[in-house]
C-alpha cells in the first residue's frame, strides 16, 4: 500500500516535470556557466555543443544566430551545467529548462577526483553527458503543455488490442510486454543504469527511499522502477494513461 501510495504521488507532482525534451527543436548552450570566470573556459562550452550534437540536437551558443527562422523561443530548450559543491571532488550535473525556466530534464551527477581543474571539468562532464545520451533525442515535431493527468491505465497485449479504463487511486492496471533482452544493472552514484549485450544503457535508475522502488527514465519517458514479487515493473504515463512495462533485470 505504501508504494502504491508514493507511486500515486509521484506521478501527480512529476508529470509536467517529465515533459520531454523531444518536444524541443533546439538548445542554447550559454558561452559562460555561472561557476566559471571568462567565456568557455577550459572551452566546456565547446565540449557542451559537440557532445549534445552528437546526442543528436541542434545547438547553439547564446550569441549565435538561428538558422531555421520558424523557430519560436518555446521550441528552444536552455542548457546549463551546474556545479555541485564537494570536498576534494568536481560533480557536475546538466539541466534543460524551458522558455519558462521549468527543469526538463536532469542529468545524472558526473563525478572527478582529478585535481588539476580542466581535467577535472572535462572529465565530470563528460559523465553527465551519459545520461542525455540514454535520452535518444529525436524531435517529434509538437510542444505540448502538461497538465496533472487523470488516473487512467490501459492494457496492451501482444495482439496490440487495447483497452483503457478508469482505475482508483490505489489500483494499477499491467501492461504486459514481453522484454526478451535481459538488462544488467551497473551501480553508479545514484542508484543504477541497466544496460543491454551491446552494452548501451537502456534505463538510468535513481534511488528513493524505498528500497523495492526507483525513479527511473528510459528514453523520454520517466517514472518508477518497482519490485512486484520477483518481477520489475516500469511505470510511467502515456497520453494520461498510467503504464505498467514488465523489465527483466539483473542486479
Amino acid at each position: 500500500m505504501k508504494i502504491r501510495i508514493f507511486l500515486l504521488l509521484f506521478f501527480i507532482t512529476s508529470y509536467s516535470f517529465s515533459q520531454s525534451v523531444n518536444d524541443y527543436k533546439a538548445v542554447i548552450i550559454p558561452l559562460k556557466f555561472e561557476f566559471l570566470k571568462s567565456d568557455n573556459q577550459y572551452r566546456l562550452a565547446t565540449i557542451s555543443k559537440f557532445e549534445l550534437g552528437k546526442a543528436g540536437f541542434q545547438a547553439y551558443y547564446d550569441n549565435e544566430p538561428i538558422l531555421d527562422q520558424n523557430i519560436q523561443r518555446c521550441e528552444l530548450l536552455n542548457f546549463d551545467v551546474i556545479n555541485q559543491k564537494a570536498f576534494l571532488t568536481t560533480k557536475l550535473y546538466i539541466i534543460f529548462k524551458d522558455c519558462y525556466g521549468k527543469i526538463i530534464f536532469q542529468s545524472e551527477t558526473g563525478v572527478s577526483k582529478e585535481k588539476d581543474y580542466e581535467l577535472a571539468y572535462k572529465e565530470a562532464l563528460s559523465k553527465a553527458f551519459v545520461s542525455v545520451y540514454a535520452l535518444n533525442y529525436k524531435y517529434i515535431g509538437e510542444n505540448k503543455v502538461s497538465s496533472v493527468p487523470s488516473i487512467e491505465a490501459e492494457v496492451v497485449t501482444e495482439s496490440q488490442a487495447v483497452v483503457a479504463t478508469n482505475v482508483r487511486s490505489d489500483e494499477l492496471v499491467v501492461q504486459e510486454k514481453t522484454n526478451l533482452n535481459l538488462l544488467y544493472a551497473q551501480p553508479t552514484a545514484t542508484g543504477f543504469q541497466l544496460v543491454d549485450s551491446t552494452p548501451s544503457v537502456v534505463v538510468v535508475l535513481y534511488k528513493t527511499s524505498i528500497k523495492e522502488c526507483y525513479i527511473a527514465v528510459k528514453g523520454n519517458k520517466q517514472g518508477v522502477l518497482i519490485a512486484k514479487g520477483s518481477e520489475w515493473f516500469f511505470e510511467y504515463y502515456q497520453n494520461e494513461k498510467l503504464i505498467s512495462e514488465k523489465i527483466e533485470v539483473k542486479f
